[in-house]
């Protein structure tokens, strides 16, 4: 089992920045994808952004340019720093891993995260 705690959501004004923090612990094995899915209000969850244990990235289309997703293999830790946030980017944002020797996924229990215009 794995155990995700996140932190670093909050409130913040259209234009400004957040760092949210994903620290996984349990029996990690070797953590494959890690990455983050958000889900606003009404809608389904979608994803954000990933980071291949190669240092390979992904982004959806919408946060290209403005967030940027990196992870300290050392302490199991995934970062997903936001730029330019915009009332659009409100939403629950969930952090996940995938390990790499079972392929299976876990989840934190998401952190919210608010832009006001």
């Amino acid at each position: 089992q794995v155990q995700l705690v996140e932190s670093g959501g909050g409130l913040v004004r259209a234009g400004g920045s957040l760092r949210l923090s994903c620290a996984a612990s349990g029996t990690i094995f070797s953590l494959g994808i890690m990455g983050w899915h958000r889900q606003a209000p009404g809608k389904q969850r979608e994803f954000v952004a990933t980071m291949r244990s190669d240092g390979s990235t992904n982004y959806a289309d919408s946060v290209k340019g403005r967030f940027t997703v990196s992870r300290d293999n050392a302490n199991n830790t995934v970062y997903l720093q936001m730029n330019s946030l915009k009332p659009e980017d409100t939403a629950v944002y969930y952090c996940y891993v995938v390990r790499a020797v079972k392929w299976d996924d876990y989840w934190g229990q998401g952190t919210q995260v608010t832009v006001s215009s």
